[in-house]
């Protein structure tokens, strides 16, 4: 059985994205609801496909469209935390970040019959105790730092971190890391977003994400025994027609290099039984 593995991940943030913000007018707000449209395209394509993936739900999306996230997990998918607000944890005071990740995870565990296992942060901010929440509610795995890109590791609790000093590093914690990275997210290659920060500009073109992807298993394959290709995806984005052509082109194109596609929690149990 192949030892390279493929996490395809989708962050289900219909509008909570837009409104955590400040995008709350009615466009903006009917982007994010393109993603209850979305969602249903990409499980008949992950069905089709006999594909395995995990989808990150905040709060907002399973009290907006409880339905939808009842298909996924129905559909077998895994059903990770992805806060409630979609605020990043770093912008909120812990008691505030400590109940949303509560919140979203007895919602999450209503609507699938199972609580979440697996956390990823709203725009992957983490706050200095999240790995610490994370620790104490029972969580397996994070996955919203960049500290490798194929491997696994332990995420660690109390670092510390000041201007002009060395990193001084905490302790590893009981959470593991899956890690993520920009270039393989199709947020920031895919969708245009002005907000009163700026514009941020993309390519709007597929290929340059599943370009990037092809191109990190294919080295995986060649120079690692063993490793994790995670890629993230949100409904809203990837679920219009060209995009899904490309999408289902490229598992396909990994198929045919024998990946295995399997959910997050999955993986990290790969990396911990290895």
């Amino acid at each position: 059985m192949t030892r390279h593995l493929v996490c395809l991940t989708f962050d289900f943030d219909t509008s909570a994205g837009m409104i955590a913000r400040g995008l709350t007018s009615p466009t903006p707000v009917s982007r994010g609801e393109f993603g209850a449209v979305a969602a249903p395209r990409i499980l008949r394509l992950l069905e089709r496909r006999g594909l395995a993936s995990t989808w990150f739900v905040p709060g907002y999306t399973a009290a907006t469209y409880p339905d939808a996230v009842r298909a996924v997990a129905a559909a077998g998918h895994e059903i990770g935390n992805h806060g409630w607000s979609h605020v990043p944890p770093a912008q909120l005071a812990p008691a505030d970040e400590e109940r949303e990740l509560v919140e979203a995870s007895a919602l999450l565990e209503d609507l699938s019959g199972r609580a979440p296992r697996g956390y990823r942060s709203p725009s992957w901010d983490l706050s200095p105790v999240t790995i610490e929440l994370l620790e104490r509610h029972g969580f397996a795995y994070d996955s919203s730092m960049m500290g490798n890109d194929f491997t696994p590791y332990p995420a660690r609790v109390g670092d510390r971190v000041a201007l002009g000093e060395p990193l001084r590093p905490g302790r590893a914690s009981a959470v593991a890391e899956l890690p993520v990275s920009w270039a393989l997210d199709d947020f920031p290659h895919l969708e245009y977003l002005k907000t009163p920060d700026g514009v941020q500009l993309p390519t709007f073109s597929p290929s340059t994400l599943f370009d990037n992807a092809l191109g990190d298993f294919t080295w995986m394959q060649r120079e690692l025994d063993r490793g994790v290709l995670t890629i993230t995806m949100h409904p809203y984005i990837i679920g219009r027609g060209h995009r899904l052509l490309a999408l289902e082109a490229f598992v396909d194109a990994l198929v045919g290099r024998g990946a295995r596609f399997v959910t997050a929690e999955a993986a990290v149990a790969a990396w911990q039984n290895r």
